[in-house]
């Protein structure tokens, strides 16, 4: 049996399944939200949607795209706009080097940028974006249609995350960072629950061999796996940015129920990178199962 029947079979017969597929053709986007997420969270997570009583990391992701709206979040979410809070609350000196905004891919003067350079949209993850570390070689052509495409892109639709359905779509460029000899840099993200840093996650590779670790507070690698494969790395037993991080991320996660906030660390330097409400959409699930439990509790949820 081909792998194409198989999934044809398994789209007549598994009412999950179908949904999924349904849900990623954008069949359902005119479903209310809250219909749409318990139906999602079903096939993507094989669990039963508790926002009544949730307690599960998932189900309070789900709750507080439901009901946790403030609108600050919009403007924390923007990749643009979020830059003078971030100067505001922490200093400019944590901003990653910019290089313009534009409203158009037709309005970026390439040959005004410098070699190496990043160009984003500020309200998706990932579409249309351009990572130059050779401007002699960017295909302007291609790199204008990507930018263009992430622009036309609903990133709020497919897993309701509200507050990118309001953020005005812009491109941002800036600058690329880099270690002095050359080696990539890893990513470091500090989820914060209560407004405390409950652990971290370290991403590498990211666009060659994707891995995720996670690490207490104190930098020990922990046993749990979340969406991405392992890299089993241990941490030095001194980073000289570590404790600095945590409190960066404390005073930005401060009075918020959930929130992870991303940092990049080259050559003595700590560059922040965006914060996130909603961990893996609310859907990717972490092994063990008990920690799915554990990173609940880290999250008071606010009244309605």
């Amino acid at each position: 049996m081909t792998d194409k029947i198989r999934k044809g079979i398994r789209y007549l017969t598994d009412p999950d399944y179908r949904f999924m597929i349904n849900a990623e053709a954008g069949r359902y986007n005119s479903m209310p939200d809250e219909e749409y997420l318990r139906r999602l969270y079903k096939s993507l997570t094989g669990r039963v949607l508790d926002l009544d009583h949730p307690t599960r990391i998932n189900e309070k992701v789900q709750w507080m795209k439901l009901y946790d709206r403030r609108p600050e979040y919009v403007m924390m979410s923007d990749k643009y706009l979020v830059r003078p809070y971030i100067a505001e609350r922490i200093g400019a000196r944590y901003l990653i080097p910019s290089l313009g905004v534009w409203d158009s891919p037709d309005e970026i003067d390439f040959d005004s940028l410098p070699d190496r350079f990043v160009l984003k949209c500020n309200h998706n993850s990932g579409k249309g974006m351009c990572i130059c570390k050779d401007k002699s070689k960017l295909n302007r052509e291609k790199t204008v249609s990507g930018l263009r495409e992430g622009l036309a892109e609903n990133y709020f639709i497919k897993g309701r995350e509200w507050c990118y359905r309001d953020i005005p779509r812009k491109i941002v460029g800036e600058q690329y960072i880099e270690n002095d000899d050359g080696t990539d840099i890893s990513d470091y993200k500090v989820i914060c629950g209560d407004g405390e840093p409950r652990y971290v996650e370290v991403h590498r590779a990211r666009f060659i061999a994707h891995t995720l670790d996670c690490y207490d507070l104190n930098g020990k690698r922990l046993d749990v796996s979340h969406y991405y494969n392992t890299s089993g790395i241990l941490l030095p037993d001194h980073l000289p940015f570590w404790e600095e991080m945590l409190e960066l991320s404390r005073v930005l996660a401060k009075g918020l129920p959930f929130v992870r906030v991303d940092w990049y660390y080259a050559n003595g330097q700590l560059y922040f990178g965006e914060l996130t409400f909603y961990l893996g959409s609310g859907f990717d699930e972490f092994v063990p199962d008990s920690f799915n439990e554990l990173a609940g509790s880290w999250i008071t949820l606010p009244k309605k």
